[in-house]
């Protein structure tokens, strides 16, 4: 087995779920000190490695998304692609940062950039203090062999917040649940039409006489939501749909008034894929009903907004807030980050050139989601960047799997790429 995916494999069993890296961060310091590299460390938990005169900084978050059972995960390999049982895998950007390692194994002078906590609003790149000496940083957070990515999504959070007066009900309690959805990225797949559990449960309901008690949906902001449990109240039974399981209740509960206030906002909520980009063949705007909670009257919504451009994301957010406002609730954004306006340039050149060796083909790509690339570009703007990565199918979800033949052909032009640069 290739190093690479020793080095993956031991990286698995490292918890690292975002806000919860210490332990990969002490293993990376500790890593790469062993190999005669500097290593710094900022208050946010981004690590700077570095040998010698650098002229390329390699770049990866060290963070992960923890969907299922993840942070203990159990990879196994079937027909060439490496998944997780159960759990999300954490090859995004797991694989990136076994490249690092193995690079440095080989003493490569390079600059090594991980940053934390990407996965929950961009907080490492936004929080970068370092002074880089790299004229060059090479992104390993996408995930298409053959393609170079030059431009992505600027995106924000925006979080609602409402206080429902409760009713007594006397009606028959069911626990509505839906389970086991597919899931995914909520930038990358959110024009794959995947089913949403909020917008599943909203429709459902939505021309029957219920009342609801609790909703409890979603798993992370950045995902698609692929489970959901609520309780709810009604005169009619209630019957069992595609995805969507019934069981009775015999005890009894408050409910909140207005139930078909809440049920017709989510319904109306326009989740997925606003507006197309026809010129890249990406959507252009998009929003992400991710997660739905209610509890003693208090309902909270969380959704992410992302856009190829900084006036279509101002446009996405004033829109959506707008839209809460109209249901009386109080609406707040979060974790705001830039677009990275797409640019062929002479290291997205150097890079497509070394693509092209190992795929036989080449493509310049911008992604519908959010890379650090974006914030780092405006923190750092003399610094040449560009992005590449190996093919890897459904992150954030339990569907997660990386190709290994893939990931080692990407580290051919990773290595490649260095030898151009030095």
């Amino acid at each position: 087995m290739h190093e690479i995916i020793k080095y993956f494999e031991q990286l698995t069993k490292i918890p690292h779920c975002s806000h919860k890296t210490k332990a990969l961060e002490t293993f990376l310091v500790n890593f790469a000190t062993q190999r005669g590299y500097d290593t710094q460390i900022d208050n946010i938990g981004n690590i700077l490695i570095s040998k010698n005169d650098a002229k390329i900084c390699l770049q990866a978050h060290y963070d992960m998304v923890c969907v299922g059972k993840a942070p203990q995960i159990d990879t196994q390999i079937v027909d060439g692609w490496m998944r997780a049982k159960d759990s999300t895998l954490g090859s995004d950007n797991g694989i990136g940062v076994a490249m690092m390692m193995a690079l440095m194994d080989e003493g490569r002078a390079c600059e090594f950039l991980f940053t934390n906590d990407e996965e929950v609003g961009l907080i490492g790149a936004n929080g970068l203090n370092f002074e880089l000496k790299s004229q060059y940083m090479l992104n390993l957070d996408s995930e298409d062999e053959g393609e170079v990515y030059i431009g992505c999504a600027g995106g924000v959070d925006i979080f609602a917040e409402k206080t429902y007066m409760h009713d007594l009900c006397e009606k028959q309690f069911y626990e509505i649940s839906i389970s086991n959805l597919p899931g995914g990225h909520s930038g990358v797949q959110i024009d794959e039409n995947i089913p949403n559990a909020i917008k599943l449960f909203a429709q459902y309901c939505q021309d029957k006489d219920i009342k609801i008690t609790t909703i409890k949906a979603g798993e992370r902001i950045n995902s698609i939501p692929a489970n959901l449990k609520a309780i709810v109240a009604s005169d009619e039974i209630l019957p069992i749909c595609e995805n969507i399981n019934i069981k009775k209740i015999t005890k009894k509960y408050e409910t909140i008034k207005n139930s078909k206030d809440l049920i017709s906002l989510l319904c109306s909520f326009s989740h997925g894929v606003i507006k197309m980009n026809e010129t890249l063949g990406i959507p252009d705007q998009s929003i992400n009903l991710a997660q739905l909670s209610l509890e003693n009257g208090v309902c909270r919504i969380s959704t992410s907004a992302r856009a190829m451009d900084n006036h279509g994301l101002s446009k996405i957010e004033k829109n959506t807030r707008d839209f809460f406002h109209k249901f009386g609730f109080d609406v707040k954004s979060e974790g705001k980050y830039p677009a990275w306006k797409p640019e062929v340039n002479i290291f997205s050149k150097i890079v497509a050139k070394e693509v092209e060796k190992i795929f036989n083909h080449v493509s310049y790509k911008a992604i519908h989601a959010g890379l650090e690339c974006a914030v780092i570009s405006n923190l750092y703007p003399n610094i040449k960047i560009a992005s590449i990565g190996p093919n890897i199918l459904s992150p954030h979800s339990i569907g997660e799997c990386v190709e290994i033949a893939s990931v080692l052909k990407v580290y051919e032009v990773v290595k490649n790429v260095i030898n151009e640069c030095e």
